[in-house]
């Protein structure tokens, strides 16, 4: 059974039930990435596009010890406004799609520290980034699928990082100014016979430099840009 504990600020779910620890160890228990190699160096994580609460879409992502380490519970296939939170239900970013009039093909997301109110009422809070998707029509060389600016302003000259490869095809890297990269998303094998997990399933392995939370968030943005 779920157990719904009440906080000041919002419901905060945990789920022990039998069946769901189930689910995520068969996740867990596959990992294709040596935890020696990436001791001290980086963060693997694996990124399971499902919510273990029922009648909610959303992301269960799992640690290398199997804990659960962020999660994200949605009622709306496609959400404007999205919570990514820690394994205790605490909220680490909200993320919000913004609206901007006469730009049809505009695919802008502002990210907020913690928990802001509904429909994001920015005049209490600042964003930390905006992401935007490269929506050129025309096919170029531009290698980029998204670029992530500081202080949620898009209209900067140069952004602060950028993702480039296919997320439909889980491998996308996220590079920084001087374009080292300081996240990457993989798809996912199991340990033996090469088993793949499909597109459900996949590995988003982050630089010790960079915030897993963060990463956690371009993924998230990513899912509605591209899924």
């Amino acid at each position: 059974m779920l157990l719904f504990l009440k906080s000041s600020s919002r419901t905060v779910h945990h789920y022990p039930d039998q069946e769901s620890r189930i689910e995520v160890n068969k996740v867990r228990h596959s990992d294709d990435i040596d935890d020696n190699d990436i001791a001290g160096c980086c963060t693997s994580l694996t990124v399971w596009r499902k919510s273990l609460l029922f009648g909610c879409n959303g992301f269960t992502v799992i640690g290398s010890d199997g804990s659960l380490v962020y999660r994200v519970d949605n009622y709306s296939d496609n959400p404007n406004q999205m919570i990514l939170m820690d394994g205790s239900g605490n909220p680490v970013f909200t993320i919000c799609r913004r609206k901007q009039k006469l730009r049809l093909i505009d695919d802008n997301w502002l990210v907020y520290n913690g928990e802001v109110g509904k429909y994001c009422d920015t005049s209490a809070r600042k964003p930390i980034f905006c992401v935007k998707k490269n929506v050129h029509i025309l096919k170029t060389k531009q290698s980029a699928i998204a670029y992530v600016y500081n202080d949620g302003n898009s209209s900067a000259k140069g952004c602060a990082y950028m993702i480039e490869g296919s997320y439909k095809h889980r491998s996308c890297r996220i590079l920084d100014e001087s374009r080292q990269v300081v996240g990457e998303i993989k798809r996912k094998e199991a340990s033996t016979g090469g088993v793949s997990f499909g597109l459900e399933v996949f590995v988003l392995v982050v630089n010790a430099a960079f915030d897993p939370g963060f990463a956690m968030a371009i993924v998230l943005l990513l899912d509605q840009m591209f899924q």
